[in-house]
């Protein structure tokens, strides 16, 4: 079975060291409640549920999976209890209001709880996950009534949340949707249709599910502008508020997956299901959005869970495996063979996890303090920044660490060489796990468009530039620092390229827009790379003025791994950017039909 540890040293580094967290926190309203004591507790804490409950159900869970039994869902065995567990320790109210039944603690304490859940367990991680989607769009959108109903149960973890956005014939175009809500007699709607890959759409871990559901009322508009929101939870609540009637909502069946196992990913039949309008008719994106941004932060931190899993069991692994001698010379010569840690093949392996999973790590906490401020900043200017920096930062978050994330997945399958391979070592799960993170809540391929369409180009640009030019700040105030000068001149180059390359899209797409298209997911990955090569070279500045401490390797390394980002990793912005200036060209000039040529399908 893999092994864990909370990278609690790094977890303290980025946030107190190279982030100020401590004076983050006290700037937020109720900050005083995240004393540094109380962070330390929760991180030691959360530390050691992940390692001590979820760790050891994650095999098991993967090779058990879910059941369908007489219409309801069983969660592999153990799932119950940890969740329990994890509901008696209060880890779901957090960072939730206190006025519903919350502890009010700052929304990136929650993200680094996450990242631990993520890393030891993804799949039994989702169950939680999702509820807090839910949650956040009822608190945004939803009624007084609808609060009080559904919302502090969310927030208790008594009850659960889904997400029932995508149907069969539609995937991401939800415009297509054809799950109908009628005006019911008694109040409220009567909710018809199939939703597919709805995750923790049914499991018997919480006494009732609230499922959030996307459907057109019968004089909708077409397309996406004719989508509403409703709730529908599995059981009506009765008069005293727990769960009453079963209501018209059933799994019909388990998707049988590549990966996550553990997790009930079902097809959702609703048959006149009594449902409850969230926020106004058919302004169902705007409230699925709040959903989806959560969403799409968490899916980032599981794509930066499974590396940081990985790269410890890399590492274990290559310091313990001998395998030949290092061309060097013998370095263990009392041993039959050297470790393969010595090879600078296998080292080039663990840096690229070791690179992503720190990198991914400085980039999952520098978005949760914007996330702070959206939600409890007083300054309205601090708040308006924070949240035009994490609607850039969300996609690259989410896409970005994912693709790497599966990089580093597959990098570790590759040091454990045949071992990887087999199942009892547990890398191979890490694989198929990490593989579903580039899809669900929003492909790569959409989050490119968000990002470039959206984000950059509709803003004529501002929005890039209000991050590039704190990214220039930087390299401006540390351009004659002699320990930088290696990490902030490349750096400083590639934030003006960012710039010009966005430009030269804009202009190309001006003539044709497919040029968006064709350059978006290069741009995405190359926005990616510099992002946290500015991360990077800011721990290289803290790092390097605490090196005559008493943590000397821990802050060598640190500097070590940035210098292998920066020579081995940071260079593949050349090939993206080489991409994003070839243009739509060589892409659209093969007809469809022509793309089969020599075979008949």
């Amino acid at each position: 079975m893999p092994s864990y540890q909370a990278p609690l040293r790094d977890l303290r580094f980025v946030m107190n060291e190279m982030l100020g967290y401590p004076a983050h926190y006290a700037r937020l309203p109720g900050g005083d409640e995240a004393s540094p004591e109380t962070v330390d507790a929760i991180l030691e804490e959360g530390a050691r549920f992940a390692r001590e409950v979820l760790l050891p159900l994650n095999q098991s869970g993967d090779e058990e999976g879910c059941r369908l039994e007489g219409g309801e869902v069983k969660a592999p065995k153990g799932f119950k209890e940890a969740y329990q567990q994890y509901v008696e320790g209060g880890w779901p109210s957090l960072a939730a209001d206190p006025a519903q039944g919350g502890q009010g603690l700052p929304h990136s304490l929650a993200m680094v709880l996450s990242e631990m859940i993520c890393a030891t367990n993804l799949a039994w991680g989702m169950y939680p996950g999702l509820s807090h989607g839910a949650a956040d769009a009822l608190r945004h959108h939803g009624t007084e009534e609808q609060k009080a109903t559904y919302l502090t149960k969310l927030v208790e973890g008594v009850w659960t949340g889904s997400m029932c956005l995508t149907e069969p014939h539609c995937g991401t175009d939800l415009g297509l949707i054809k799950t109908r809500a009628v005006p019911a007699a008694g109040g409220g709607y009567d909710i018809s249709g199939t939703k597919i890959f709805i995750s923790a759409g049914d499991h018997d871990l919480a006494e009732n599910i609230v499922h959030l559901v996307l459907a057109k009322l019968p004089d909708a508009p077409e397309g996406s502008k004719g989508i509403s929101l409703f709730v529908v939870p599995k059981y009506l609540p009765d008069a005293d508020g727990g769960p009453g009637e079963h209501n018209g909502v059933a799994c019909g069946s388990l998707e049988h997956k590549m990966g996550i196992h553990g997790n009930a990913t079902c097809v959702m039949n609703f048959d006149a299901a009594r449902g409850y309008l969230v926020g106004a008719p058919n302004k169902g994106l705007a409230c699925m959005f709040t959903m989806m941004n959560a969403a799409r932060l968490g899916v980032g931190i599981q794509g930066l869970g499974l590396t940081e899993a990985s790269f410890q069991n890399s590492l274990a692994y290559a310091r313990d495996r001998l395998q030949m001698r290092a061309l060097s010379g013998p370095q263990s010569p009392e041993k039959p063979a050297d470790p393969i840690i010595v090879h600078p093949d296998v080292r080039r392996m663990l840096l690229t996890q070791k690179a992503f999973a720190e990198g991914g790590r400085m980039l999952v906490l520098y978005t949760a303090q914007m996330l702070d401020v959206v939600e409890h900043g007083e300054d309205n200017s601090e708040r308006e920044r924070a949240e035009t920096l994490l609607g850039l930062l969300t996609p690259i978050v989410k896409a970005f660490l994912t693709e790497v994330g599966f990089e580093a997945t597959n990098e570790g399958v590759q040091v454990f060489g045949g071992h990887g391979f087999i199942r009892e070592w547990g890398m191979e799960q890490l694989v198929r796990d990490a593989r579903i993170t580039r899809l669900y809540e929003g492909t790569t391929g959409i989050q490119a468009l968000d990002l470039l369409g959206r984000k950059v180009l509709m803003s004529q640009g501002e929005t890039l530039k209000l991050f590039t030019k704190e990214i220039h700040q930087f390299c401006k105030a540390e351009a004659d620092n002699p320990v930088l000068k290696a990490f902030v001149e490349p750096l400083a180059k590639l934030n003006a390229e960012w710039g010009e390359l966005t430009l030269g899209i804009g202009m190309k797409a001006m003539q044709d827009r497919e040029e968006v298209g064709a350059a978006s997911v290069d741009y995405l990955m190359y926005s990616g790379y510099v992002t946290l090569a500015y991360l990077f070279a800011r721990a290289v500045k803290q790092a390097s003025q605490s090196l005559e401490g008493d943590e000397t390797a821990f802050y060598q390394a640190k500097i070590d791994t940035a210098r292998f980002y920066f020579q081995r990793l940071l260079p593949r912005t050349r090939a993206h950017a080489a991409m994003i200036q070839a243009g739509a060209g060589s892409l659209m000039a093969i007809s469809s039909e022509d793309f089969g040529c020599g075979f008949e399908l």
